[in-house]
């Protein structure tokens, strides 16, 4: 299955939501209304993009929490890199 323009943008409006990236969102809600998404349709890519953002930010919170609480000694037994960097 190959998706059309306009699924491709109401996905980049969830995308957008969870990134926390406010030109993307109006690019990609601009798009996707070019394509023809409807308001709803935005709507519900916008509420899902929410949802997946505040899953993520509630375990974030949840591990920080953890990562606080653990021992300096655990926390200096991790990898040299954290990860971001690497492509």
């Amino acid at each position: 299955m190959k998706l059309n323009a306009h699924l491709k943008e109401l996905i980049a409006i969830g995308a957008s939501i969870a990134a926390n990236c406010q030109p993307c969102l109006k690019y990609h809600t601009g798009k996707a209304l070019e394509y023809g998404a409807e308001e709803s349709e935005i709507a519900e890519a916008i509420e899902v993009g929410t949802m997946v953002r505040k899953g993520a930010a509630a375990n974030m919170d949840k591990f920080a929490l953890e990562l606080r609480k653990a021992s300096v000694s655990d926390q200096n037994s991790t990898d040299k890199e954290c990860g971001c960097t690497k492509n």
